[in-house]
């Protein structure tokens, strides 16, 4: 599979996750019953790691969200913002500038115009903010 695909897999079932109460597994299992799209591991991993720290992620947003709070971002969104932050802090071999690209990306199929902006608004504000990890910075996907 290739990144984009692994990355827009997981972002599928965080975005699920955003109206069910159920576990990460639950959610894994239902989506591999409804065979509607391909994941991995590396997906299933994105998705719990992501899921496991949402709150601290909302609070990262929270930050730079100078519009918005995050109980009034709309899930797609939500689930967007919180997959590339979560890419930004805790995935090595995710370069920043990718893990932004691949989010506006992903909003541009999933979200509208004006969420595409916000989410590419947030995303810059966190990147210049000096929070990210350099490791992360410069790397090519």
């Amino acid at each position: 599979m290739k990144k984009s695909h692994i990355r827009e897999a997981a972002f599928l079932l965080i975005f699920e996750k955003l109206f069910r109460d159920d576990s990460c597994e639950d959610i894994i299992d239902c989506a591999k019953e409804a065979d509607e799209y391909d994941f991995n591991d590396d997906a299933q991993a994105l998705f719990c790691g992501t899921v496991e720290r949402a709150e601290e992620l909302d609070a990262v947003i929270a930050e730079y969200s100078e519009k918005r709070k995050v109980n009034r971002i709309g899930k797609v969104s939500l689930a967007i913002l919180r997959l590339a932050i979560y890419e930004c802090l805790y995935v090595d071999s995710v370069p920043v500038n990718v893990a932004i690209s691949e989010a506006v990306q992903l909003s541009r199929k999933y979200a509208f115009d004006n969420d595409t902006q916000f989410i590419n608004g947030v995303l810059g504000s966190f990147s210049r903010s000096g929070r990210v990890p350099e490791k992360n910075t410069g790397a090519s996907e």
